[in-house]
């Protein structure tokens, strides 16, 4: 859908990525974004589709996923409000990687990939900023496929739970507190195991006082050790 000139200066606005944009920018932007809204659970994208678009997140958030031959879903990633996916499809051509759901309702920006093109061709410091974001989840992959193959799943349940402290956490006197817990199978989809096994480490970890869990929040104690050094035998 094409969103009313206001509207779309509203969405633009909120949007980091595009605040750091030379202030022309957001002039050829108006004349070619779109705005779609999706609900909680709808499928945004398909793994294989053609790549046609990239999405920039307004509000809401959404999980990056793959599906295995036996129907397993693993996470791979989750994003929300500020972040864009889709630009490996912008830049090579090739078909969708991964699968893309809404999480919450979810409010996005779309920009074809002939449109992308033409505007990073016009402004480079578009291209740096793709490139800075794509080397940032390069780093990220790097580090998952580290746990996946050096911790034992207490070790990768650990690192999850430091990282989601890290990235949503706020610090107070008991720990790192992050309000919005995922559930175990969430987890489980994110470190490559069963919700069953996060059930029983997550039980462990409370039991020895290295976190403490009340409802959805759950605070991340410095006591802790470093994913490498926890054991749990």
């Amino acid at each position: 859908m094409k969103p009313g000139k206001n509207e779309a200066e509203t969405l633009l606005d909120r949007v980091d990525f595009f605040r750091r944009m030379e202030p022309d920018l957001k002039k050829h932007l108006l004349k070619v974004v779109q705005v779609r809204r999706f609900e909680r659970e709808g499928v945004i994208l398909t793994q294989e589709e053609a790549g046609t678009s990239l999405y920039f997140i307004v509000a809401g958030g959404v999980k990056v996923i793959l599906y295995g031959e036996d129907g397993k879903e693993i996470t791979l990633s989750t994003l929300g409000a500020g972040d864009f996916f889709g630009e490996m499809a912008m830049i090579d051509g090739e078909p969708r990687s991964a699968s893309v759901v809404a999480l919450d309702d979810t409010i996005l920006l779309i920009i074809t990939r002939q449109d992308f093109l033409s505007l990073i061709r016009r402004y480079p410091r578009m291209a740096l900023e793709f490139l800075s974001e794509m080397s940032r989840r390069l780093r990220k992959a790097d580090e998952m496929i580290g746990s996946l193959a050096l911790l034992d799943v207490a070790g990768r349940v650990a690192r999850f739970l430091l990282e989601l402290a890290k990235e949503e956490g706020i610090q107070e006197a008991e720990g790192m507190v992050v309000s919005n817990r995922p559930t175990h199978q969430e987890i489980a989809s994110r470190i490559g195991t069963t919700r069953e096994t996060v059930t029983r480490v997550l039980g462990e970890l409370v039991r020895r006082g290295y976190i403490t869990i009340k409802g959805k929040k759950v605070i991340i104690h410095e006591s802790l050790p470093p994913p490498a050094r926890l054991s749990l035998h």
